[in-house]
């Protein structure tokens, strides 16, 4: 089982060394300890998860990927109660995926809403091009509806919807490994606190939690979306 990692303060330093895709938070809590990189193996990109330096030589406002995250292939079922192949539907265009639960009371909501503040200050014809996926942890509870009526509450104004994404349990779980984020635990209440950010090729170079702001994924996804 992976330990969770105590979450960083939003207002952290931004220098740090942590092994990206690792850290898990459980919402409303969490607990100290280190992250096992052997313990997420069967991620679409080889080896164990990059670990990732923030410096001032850094490209992206968010946490550089020296070892890009692939965009992984998964089939899940969306809030239209449709199948949703992830990697066919978002191929070369700007995607960020996440992985979390509608009844989450903090790192969720506020996620979310970061990226729909980000998104609002882009020029619509950039934010149009962004597909944002939210994949639920809990698929026992996180109905199509549920997740629609969730996500409804930060993209209603917003030039792209955002997309939710349910199935059984073992879907959900393929999904994880096949992204490289670590299986949620506890019903999917201890979940990963990433977001990762795909570009054009396909791969992701930089990623945020919750040590990141609004202002960092606007700014890395000019440089994504726009490049």
């Amino acid at each position: 089982m992976i330990p969770a990692v105590r979450r960083r303060s939003r207002r952290a330093a931004p220098a740090l060394l942590l092994t990206t895709g690792l850290l898990l938070a459980g919402c409303g809590g969490s607990a100290d300890g280190a992250a096992d990189p052997a313990a997420a193996g069967g991620h679409d990109h080889s080896g164990d998860a990059p670990a990732v330096v923030e410096g001032p030589e850094d490209r992206y406002a968010g946490l550089d990927l020296p070892e890009p995250y692939r965009r992984p292939s998964f089939t899940l079922t969306d809030t239209t109660g449709a199948k949703y192949d992830f990697r066919a539907a978002t191929a070369g265009r700007p995607t960020m995926l996440f992985f979390g639960y509608t009844n989450c009371p903090d790192i969720c909501p506020t996620t979310m809403a970061d990226v729909a503040v980000a998104l609002r200050g882009l020029d619509p014809a950039l934010a149009e091009q962004v597909q944002v996926v939210f994949v639920t942890t809990d698929p026992a509870t996180d109905t199509p509806q549920v997740l629609g009526e969730y996500l409804d509450r930060f993209d209603a104004d917003l030039p792209t919807s955002f997309v939710g994404l349910t199935g059984d349990q073992e879907a959900v779980e393929r999904a994880q490994l096949a992204a490289g984020v670590p299986q949620a635990e506890d019903n999917g209440r201890l979940h990963s606190t990433m977001l990762l950010l795909y570009g054009a090729d396909d791969a992701a170079h930089v990623a945020f939690n919750a040590g990141n702001t609004h202002q960092d994924i606007a700014e890395d996804l000019q440089v994504v979306a726009g490049a």
